[in-house]
């Protein structure tokens, strides 16, 4: 593993909003994406390769990285951005975005600490919205989700079922990942929901993130 790399320090004056990375190699997609993020209130740096966003990492202070998890003919070109963003800050939060992800690579992307993976298509208002939250990450968001599933008195399997929906994975490919069927994983987030008071992902994700 390499040593962490130190960033470039913001320059004296520069503005406060948070800035986010974003790594996508389709030009309209990606300034489409940009025009979004500045349009409320980030920072926005954009990269269409590898290259470029490694560039970036070293040099920028970034706050969130938004990453494409296959970039032109490199199917591998996400992860890749994405483990060089863990080394330069383990605490850096990686959203990957796909409009395909095999199980092999959703694992893989997990075990590197992605924090949120987004299915194509999306609305550009739901990508913000998952940035907003994942923000308070470089507080303690890891704190946050710990202390809202004790709560619950949840299982280790439900716990670990709980932390996947955090992570934006529908049921079928929590079933993948886990190995187990989709019919079982449903009827486990029926009970994880029952024991946070709440019926659906969009009040468990409010349960876990009141802000």
């Amino acid at each position: 593993m390499t040593a962490p790399r130190s960033r470039r320090p913001p320059p004296p004056g520069a503005s406060d909003q948070p800035v986010v990375l974003l790594v996508e190699d389709e030009h309209e997609a990606r300034a489409s994406l940009a025009r979004t993020f500045r349009r409320e209130g980030f920072g926005c740096i954009e990269a269409a390769d590898v290259s470029s966003a490694r560039t970036l990492l070293a040099e920028q202070v970034i706050d969130v990285c938004v990453i494409d998890l296959v970039l032109g003919d490199d199917d591998r070109g996400g992860i890749t951005v994405l483990q060089e963003a863990k080394e330069i800050d383990a605490s850096l939060p990686c959203v990957l975005i796909t409009a395909f992800a095999d199980v092999t690579r959703l694992k893989r992307a997990l075990n590197l600490g992605a924090s949120y993976l987004l299915e194509k298509p999306f609305r550009a208002a739901e990508l913000v919205g998952v940035v907003r939250t994942l923000l308070p990450e470089r507080r303690d968001l890891g704190g946050l989700v710990s202390r809202a599933l004790s709560r619950a008195n949840l299982t280790a399997r439900e716990d670990q079922i709980a932390r996947l929906v955090l992570k934006g994975l529908p049921s079928a490919e929590i079933a993948s990942v886990l190995g187990t069927s989709d019919k079982t994983v449903r009827q486990q987030l029926s009970r994880i929901y029952e024991k946070c008071g709440v019926s659906s992902r969009a009040e468990f994700f409010h349960y876990v993130f009141p802000f």
